[in-house]
């Protein structure tokens, strides 16, 4: 299908709006309005985009189902620009309703409470979105919206076989990659939300130069460096301000920490947490007679533990670098507990290293000129050189201590394992 024929379709179908205080009408066709106000979908406006952080920012209560209309508006507003300059020739109409439809429901499976249960042994968010997408009621309404079930789950999902299809992978890459449709709408909804301008970045510049580059991958005009540049140091201050914050880490660490010991007893299993809204997550821990809960419980009422150390995170410290096995963290807390003393029980501490963060760079950058060759992003003229930017990532890894409670002999023994 050409792609004027493609930029043509999205304009004369999607025709219904709905209102969005970050992008303002965001258009939906009427089969893609029906999705949207599904069941399954309707469960995500039941969950905080970011989790526990409204406790830190108190105007951070947006929902994961605005979150998704925002991505659905941000990919539509990719294929766009890219079907206007007449890229996309290759795609059918059917593999872009794929992509629309993997846009607006790639959330479907996410957790409550933000990242908090990441680290888990739980199933892949990805891979429960895909199974909603190719279960009923999803099913029957994404063959309305003109889109294969199967074609957008394993858009999705990444680990789904592509079949060797050339739609599949070009979307993927679209959906999940450095300038994808989540992270334009995260970054944007998230800083909007918190009142915090860390994380704006200039929507339209960015899609002005986009193209398809070497490879059916997206790439990124030289013009438009400075985009690619402005959303990765958006990133990083989004991290070091929001989602890592010390608050925010205080309390994932206690969720994680009350979830992962009873997973580990037997009391939870993971299947229990599959499908839950943040009430149905509160009820169902609350829910249970067993003493770690109750720091999930603490975190529900707003009490959450203060900082006793941070430092900075060592891989070549054998023991930080134990610490990234949650069990080992568990044993850890036991015996920094047991250190300090003076009646401090192994709940009345946490210790918290967030997962590994990737800076994503394998973003393409077609140098102005009559040849248009392409560099990857790290060898174009920028200042984000692959050194600098695994130094953003290491400065924001941090071991932190948190406690019900702060003493003198607590601080003094965890730095005393730890620093």
């Amino acid at each position: 299908m050409s792609s004027a024929d493609l930029l043509h379709f999205l304009a004369s179908t999607l025709t219904e709006p709905i209102r969005d205080p970050v992008w303002g009408n965001v258009f939906l066709s009427p089969a893609l309005e029906r999705l949207a106000s599904s069941v399954p979908f309707a469960k995500l406006g039941r969950i905080k985009q970011l989790g526990p952080a409204y406790l830190v920012y108190p105007g951070a209560t947006h929902t994961r189902r605005a979150h998704s209309i925002g991505v659905f508006h941000m990919a539509r507003r990719i294929a766009s620009a890219l079907s206007a300059k007449g890229q996309l020739d290759f795609c059918s109409r059917e593999g872009l309703q794929s992509y629309l439809v993997a846009a607006l429901c790639h959330d479907l499976g996410h957790f409550p409470y933000a990242h908090s249960l990441k680290e888990l042994p739980l199933e892949a968010h990805e891979a429960l979105t895909a199974r909603d997408i190719r279960s009923e009621p999803l099913r029957s309404l994404v063959l309305e919206a003109g889109a294969d079930p199967e074609a957008a789950a394993a858009i999705v999902d990444q680990d789904t076989d592509d079949g060797g299809n050339r739609e599949i992978r070009f979307f993927r890459g679209l959906l999940s990659g450095v300038l994808d449709p989540d992270k334009l709408d995260y970054l944007n909804r998230d800083a909007f939300f918190c009142g915090v301008p860390y994380g704006l970045q200039d929507s339209d510049f960015i899609l002005q130069r986009l193209a398809v580059g070497p490879g059916d991958t997206l790439a990124m005009e030289e013009r438009g460096l400075m985009s690619v540049e402005s959303l990765l140091f958006s990133k990083y201050l989004m991290y070091r301000s929001v989602y890592w914050h010390k608050g925010v880490r205080s309390a994932t660490a206690m969720i994680k920490k009350a979830v992962l010991m009873a997973l580990n007893e037997g009391i939870l299993q993971p299947e229990n947490l599959y499908g839950l809204d943040d009430d149905g997550f509160y009820a169902k821990l609350r829910g249970i007679s067993y003493p770690p809960c109750a720091l999930a419980a603490s975190v529900f009422e707003g009490r959450i533990y203060s900082t006793v150390l941070d430092i900075s995170f060592s891989e070549l410290d054998e023991r930080h670098h134990g610490l990234l096995n949650l069990n080992n963290r568990l044993k850890a807390e036991k015996e920094l507990a047991a250190e300090a003393g003076k009646g401090i029980g192994s709940l009345d501490l946490v210790i918290d290293i967030p997962e590994a963060i990737s800076f994503e760079t394998d973003l393409p950058v077609l140098l102005d000129g009559p040849e248009r060759c392409a560099l990857p992003f790290p060898q174009s003229p920028t200042v984000f050189t692959a050194p600098v930017i695994a130094d953003f990532a290491r400065s924001l890894r941090r071991i932190r201590v948190f406690a019900r409670e702060g003493s003198v002999d607590l601080a003094a023994a965890a730095m005393g394992m730890f620093g």
